[in-house]
């Protein structure tokens, strides 16, 4: 009779996503999924950084349990009908399904070692993290968030530039988030930008480069355009590496490189440098007299009340939400 031992049958095959290959150029380990989690997705052998979503960066980021979603239920509509390989609300459906969210950006308000904060990060599982019009609204409600609340802005990047399914309702994006970002500094208000692999075109022309300081992580894609366009619009051969993050911070672009499990420590240590300006009082010494810029305030105030009704029902951004305020522009 034969003898049965206690053991598993050897399989053959094996769940797929038990390992992970790492694939830094001088690596290629075969990385324990599990291992890798707990190392926050950065490789131990080589430290390469993996991309991660944008819930699992805030979860990184801030205090556990603070923070707060706003505006989940935003998401996109198809204004212009538009059609590649195939229709753009396949694609979004097909985004949606495989990422859980909306649309490619999370923000919300938090905690970060005990100090408030309006955070929003984009997730480059969605689209690529292509910048439409719910992703130029929500950072733009981040930045409104900020400056009601008075409390510091950190916008997480990690993108390929602008959505060209919505065409120049995208580009308008770029415009919007950098009025906000602008007004957000002009009050005192500090406003950490982080780049993490990658942050190019769109994203990498407006926001993520205008931080009071700009992050990035170690060996992240930052650039504008391609290798051919950029060389064919200088005319001349690129160095190398010019799109990495260590090359941008021998340039001017990127403040600080920091490894994933040192950025939540590193940004709170900037926040406590960077607080939040009080506001002024107004002069009261100052006359209230004669003043042109009122009067054209009153004006132009006047004149949009009067156009308001031709205006009121006009397409303003290329996104709607159950219940929730369409994005502007």
């Amino acid at each position: 009779m034969p003898v049965r031992l206690p053991f598993r049958p050897r399989r053959d095959a094996y769940p797929p996503d038990l390992w992970t290959k790492c694939p830094g150029p001088k690596c290629g380990e075969m990385l324990f999924n599990k291992q890798l989690d707990k190392n926050m997705r950065v490789c131990p052998h080589c430290g390469h950084h993996f991309r991660i979503s944008a819930k699992t960066r805030i979860d990184q980021l801030l205090d556990a349990g603070t923070f707060v979603e706003r505006d989940s239920d935003l998401q996109p509509i198809d204004p212009l009908g538009f059609v590649d390989s195939k229709p753009y609300p396949d694609r979004l459906v097909a985004a949606q399904l495989q990422t859980g969210l909306r649309d490619g950006a999370v923000w919300g308000l938090g905690q970060l070692n005990g100090r408030p904060v309006s955070i929003c990060a984009m997730d480059f599982f969605f689209m690529g993290g292509s910048m439409g019009s719910v992703v130029g609204e929500k950072i733009a409600r981040a930045g409104e968030a900020a400056l009601e609340n008075r409390i510091p802005l950190i916008i997480v990047s990690a993108s390929g530039g602008a959505r060209m399914q919505e065409g120049t309702y995208s580009l308008m994006q770029l415009v919007k988030t950098m009025s906000v970002v602008e007004r957000v500094k002009a009050a005192g208000i500090p406003y950490i930008s982080v780049m993490t692999d990658p942050t190019t075109g769109g994203t990498f022309a407006s926001f993520a480069a205008v931080g009071d300081v700009n992050i990035a992580e170690p060996n992240a894609l930052i650039r504008f355009a391609g290798d051919r366009v950029s060389a064919g619009t200088i005319g001349e051969e690129l160095p190398p590496n010019y799109a990495k993050a260590e090359f941008q911070l021998q340039h001017g672009f990127v403040d600080r490189i920091v490894p994933r499990h040192k950025l939540r420590e590193e940004i709170s240590t900037l926040l406590s440098y960077l607080v939040v300006q009080p506001i002024e009082a107004p002069d009261q010494t100052q006359p209230t007299g004669f003043s042109p810029r009122a009067i054209l305030s009153a004006i132009t105030g006047a004149l949009a009340g009067e156009s308001g009704g031709g205006m009121g029902n006009a397409t303003n951004g290329a996104a709607s939400g159950n219940g929730v305020e369409a994005p502007r522009g």
